[in-house]
């Protein structure tokens, strides 16, 4: 890292930026410490965060809390099946690839009383699940579902449910319908935290209702990807003219 020394914030992101991408900083590396850098560029740390700031909002350095700034490696996109409302199962299936799992009981806020036709303040079971390749997340999914339906053993090691969480699947009850919508956004705080983007990196959000053959809601999902991790696949089908079928 030698040459001039900028002095302004986004001088060093391209100085830093022109180093990463010709390989004078490889994918993976550590960079120095922020004191460190701020110390080589004569700026202060305050100067020097911004400049980080930028590469991290560009998705080319990720910050990992109590370890420091990483050139971040080459993504390899993963495949949400839309209709099926999983990953796909070859992308699941990679040895690389895990899912940190968190369950707790929460009460139904106003959202959730929406998505979920249930009275606010009724139980439910939220599964946090963050999807991670090579100890960089991916995929972030937070599942609800009515605490009578919530199946026991979603978390144990040998649970025929482990692939279903795997793939972000629908965790209760097998549902007849599963209605998705999907949006590009700007990540939630929290939604950036987890997944280690910027606050300007567009994220892929979509919502899952999963309904049962009485018209009941199973489960709803709240899905995250970081847009530039992601391809949606959604399969169209012709509707029939209801006159033709009821002629």
């Amino acid at each position: 890292m030698t040459g001039s020394v900028p002095s302004r914030h986004h001088d060093i992101a391209d100085d830093l930026r022109h180093q990463i991408t010709t390989g004078r900083i490889k994918p993976g590396e550590r960079l120095p410490s922020e004191a460190g850098l701020a110390s080589r560029y004569k700026v202060s740390t305050v100067t020097l965060r911004r400049a980080l700031a930028v590469l991290q909002g560009e998705g080319l350095v990720e910050k990992i809390h109590g370890r420091g700034n990483f050139v971040r490696l080459p993504r390899r996109k993963i495949m949400y099946v839309g209709g099926w409302g999983t990953l796909d199962p070859w992308t699941a299936a990679e040895p690389t690839v895990c899912v940190t799992v968190r369950s707790t009981t929460v009460r139904a806020s106003a959202h959730l009383t929406t998505l979920l036709k249930v009275p606010t303040g009724s139980p439910l079971a939220e599964y946090s699940c963050l999807s991670l390749e090579q100890g960089s997340p991916h995929g972030l999914a937070r599942i609800y579902i009515p605490r009578d339906l919530a199946p026991a053993e979603v978390l144990d090691d040998d649970s025929a449910r482990r692939e279903a969480i795997m793939r972000f699947a629908v965790l209760g009850p097998s549902p007849v319908t599963v209605r998705e919508t999907a949006c590009a956004r700007s990540p939630t705080p929290d939604e950036a935290s987890a997944l280690r983007i910027g606050s300007t990196t567009a994220v892929l959000a979509i919502t899952r209702i999963a309904i049962d053959s009485t018209g009941r809601v199973i489960e709803a999902a709240l899905l995250t990807f970081p847009g530039d991790r992601v391809d949606a696949v959604f399969t169209a089908h012709h509707a029939l003219d209801e006159r033709q079928t009821q002629g």
